[in-house]
């Protein structure tokens, strides 16, 4: 194997990659046109939702392999659930083997090389799983974390390697990058007679925030979702600080530094800090379906019988010069009439794009532009009319309002497609860079950078 093309996921992580080394990873891939699912170890409803619909050149036999118990029953209900909805249903045929060697099995399946390995479940273990895959010569997509720890990531590292050496399709599911709101920000972001260049902010006031209030228990394909039960289990599922920051942390790579190739040396964690959550035995139960702590979860039980799941944190760091903030939160179940939430705050030297998704919103996320202190309003709304033009010759129908001091954005309900849809979207973009026989050369270093990221937090945070 070519030295050059070994080493290019890991120069491009480390300083970023010459021309010669981009080719050599291109030319690797080859377009797959036929392609079949294999899922390992489906313990995430997740794994599910990459199900939720059937795309075009994939075979309908789905070889699932995972060790016998209440995770595989749960994954095989809700994809029948998809296979017999009224609303478009599904047809998959899911071939199941559970057993001991179920990993061994996996791997000896055939035809590897236009195989997708899709993986969502225990992420203590994902790690493991993904880098076997890629040794094996299976393409692999993942959802997130892909790294919980350090020694993780070292693990994502040596796959991110191997993959771009053998020309091997592997990629994370980030759903946000779909949310309209979000491909609104960035766009708005990227009008620079709107947003002016990025300002840099400080620790203390950062530039780019990032906050996100998440509920263990919530409905999914209309009914409750039951957790496993050891997705309370931070050695196990992860500490907020290396979960949904993921997707954090992507947004704020994909939206201040668009199309560019990061590098580690880009990242100067700050502050990191986690704090837990408090899930009584009755709130475990509810969510679980387990009427007792198992045994695994009893080291992080109080005295009064409460479980403290750390399942908060948050941390703020440099990314090339410019300051952010990302921030989850955990809460058991929303009141009646609430839900997720949802903050993001770009800040330009012109204006501020932000996302709220609050009360006044109905908990659906909305976006606001607002004119920085001392810039010309009349300007602004011009290069505003401008932008939401150009953005409506892909999303037509986008419009905005003046609202207090600046304007709110007005998107059309069509594109408010729902998280569960957002999964399906990235599963038809991998399997685009399958059939062109290309993926983004940017893709693994910024996934690399991004894990980078999240484990110099989870050090942080100690």
């Amino acid at each position: 194997m070519n030295k050059m093309m070994i080493g290019c996921v890991a120069a491009l992580a480390a300083a970023g990659c010459c021309k010669d080394c981009k080719e050599a990873a291109k030319t690797a891939r080859k377009p797959v046109q036929e392609v079949k699912f294999v899922e390992i170890d489906p313990g995430h409803f997740h794994a599910a939702l990459v199900l939720n619909r059937t795309y075009d050149g994939v075979s309908r036999d789905v070889p699932v392999f995972a060790p016998k118990g209440p995770d595989v029953e749960a994954h095989r209900k809700l994809v029948d659930a998809f296979n017999t909805r009224k609303d478009n249903p599904t047809a998959w045929n899911e071939i199941v083997y559970t057993g001991d060697d179920y990993l061994q099995k996996a791997l000896d399946v055939g035809n590897k090389a236009s195989s997708v390995v899709v993986l969502a479940g225990r992420n203590d273990k994902k790690a493991d799983y993904y880098l076997a895959a890629i040794k094996a010569g299976f393409n692999v997509l993942s959802d997130k974390p892909m790294a919980i720890t350090p020694d993780a990531f070292a693990k994502l590292e040596e796959a991110a390697r191997i993959a771009d050496a053998k020309g091997l399709y592997f990629a994370d599911i980030m759903t946000e990058r779909n949310e309209i709101t979000t491909i609104l920000q960035r766009a708005l972001v990227a009008a620079k007679d709107l947003y002016g260049e990025q300002e840099k902010g400080t620790p203390d006031d950062p530039a780019v925030t990032k906050v996100s209030v998440h509920h263990f228990c919530k409905l999914v394909n209309g009914k409750p979702l039951q957790r496993p039960g050891w997705y309370y289990d931070t050695d196990q599922q992860g500490e907020a600080i290396v979960d949904v920051t993921t997707h954090l942390t992507d947004l704020v790579q994909w939206e201040t530094f668009p199309g560019q190739t990061l590098s580690y040396a880009d990242v100067k964690m700050i502050k990191a800090r986690t704090w837990p959550t408090p899930i009584t035995a009755a709130d475990y139960k509810t969510s679980t379906g387990l009427a007792e702590w198992p045994s695994f979860l009893k080291k992080d039980v109080d005295k009064d019988n409460v479980l403290q799941c750390k399942a908060n944190g948050e941390f703020t760091y440099a990314l090339k010069s410019v300051h952010a903030k990302v921030s989850v939160e955990w809460h058991f179940m929303a009141p009646k009439g609430t839900g997720d939430t949802h903050y993001s705050l770009m800040r330009g030297t012109k204006s501020e794009i932000i996302i709220r998704q609050g009360a006044e919103e109905g908990y659906k996320p909305r976006v606001y532009v607002k004119p920085r202190a001392g810039q010309d309003k009349a300007a602004l709304e011009k290069a505003l009319a401008a932008a939401v033009t150009e953005f409506c010759k892909t999303y037509p129908g986008v419009a905005f309002k003046a609202e207090g001091d600046g304007w709110t954005m007005v998107v059309p309900q069509k594109y408010e497609i729902g998280h569960e849809a957002h999964f399906s979207q990235v599963m038809n973009m991998y399997l685009g860079w399958m059939k062109k026989g290309e993926q983004p050369a940017d893709y693994l270093p910024n996934m690399l950078v991004k894990y980078y990221t999240l484990a110099e937090a989870w050090k942080a945070s100690r």
